[in-house]
C-alpha cells in the first residue's frame, strides 16, 4: 500500500481552507443578525446589517449543498 502524501497534504489544505471560510462566514451572519437587535433596542433600523446576515447564510447553505452534491455525484 502507498500512500500519496501530496494528495492527502492537499485534501487536507482545502478542508481546513473551507471549514475556515464557512465558520467565518456564519460568524458574520450572527455578528449582523445582532447587530438588528442592537440597533432596534435604540430605536433605529440596521436593514443593511440584516441584508449582509442574510447573505453569509445564504453563502454558508450554497456551500454546504454544493458539498452534498459532490458527495452524492
Amino acid at each position: 500500500m502507498k500512500i500519496d502524501w501530496a494528495a492527502l497534504g492537499s485534501v487536507f489544505g482545502v478542508s481546513l481552507l473551507a471549514t475556515v471560510l464557512l465558520v467565518g462566514l456564519f460568524t458574520l451572519g450572527i455578528m449582523g443578525l445582532s447587530k438588528q437587535e442592537a440597533a432596534t433596542e435604540q430605536g433605529g433600523s440596521a436593514s443593511l446589517a440584516v441584508t449582509g446576515a442574510y447573505a453569509c447564510f445564504a453563502l454558508c447553505a450554497a456551500a454546504v449543498a454544493y458539498g452534498i452534491f459532490l458527495i452524492v455525484t
